[in-house]
């Protein structure tokens, strides 16, 4: 069983660390109507870290902003990124990015300078390093948000919502014990190794 830091450790960066395009988002908010332009921005902690302008023209978008080469100096760039309707087997339509780079069909687009696509861009997901510890305590979280209980293990459980069926309150508070259980277990197991 693993224990803290036996997950796998990866020289790659995570694509959380990069400025996130995500189609699907612009193609819900209508910034694919061809000759709209909108503005696209990024907060971190409130503030404005980022943000580009987004063209629609038919089958591609134009992705215009600035970004600081060095220190003051700022460059404009601007390009075409190709965009692809699928048909779903449900009825509508999906939406693609062709990749600027290498055009694989993406849709998410990952950027600092220029906007590529994760294999491009040689970056893993946040989750494909995480240690069987880190997913289990991830996984308890996620079972605490849904019974409206604080998160983290350490804090005390709840009762059932309201509404919820206790077969199904049933079953979660089970799958939780079992996650705090194999955290608890993996924490010592780690803890005997440091000896």
């Amino acid at each position: 069983m693993g224990g803290y830091g036996s997950g796998r450790q990866s020289t790659k960066r995570t694509t959380s660390s990069f400025l996130r395009l995500d189609i699907q988002t612009l193609k819900r908010d209508g910034m694919l109507t061809p000759g709209r332009t909108s503005r696209v921005y990024w907060l971190r902690r409130g503030s404005e870290i980022a943000s580009i302008k987004v063209r629609a023209e038919g089958s591609r978008v134009v992705i215009a902003y600035r970004s600081e080469i060095r220190n003051g100096e700022w460059q404009e760039k601007e390009y075409p990124v190709q965009i692809e309707r699928t048909d779903c087997n449900l009825g509508g339509q999906r939406v693609w990015f062709w990749c600027p780079d290498c055009g694989r069909r993406v849709a998410v687009l990952y950027g600092r300078e220029v906007f590529t696509c994760r294999h491009c861009r040689n970056l893993a997901y946040a989750s494909q390093r995480e240690t069987d510890n880190d997913r289990a305590i991830r996984r308890a979280d996620n079972i605490r948000e849904k019974l409206g209980w604080g998160i983290g293990i350490a804090n005390p459980e709840g009762g059932k919502p309201k509404g919820m069926h206790w077969k199904t309150y049933w079953h979660l508070r089970d799958r939780y014990n079992a996650l705090v259980y194999k955290t608890m277990a993996g924490t010592l197991a780690f803890l005997h190794r440091k000896r």
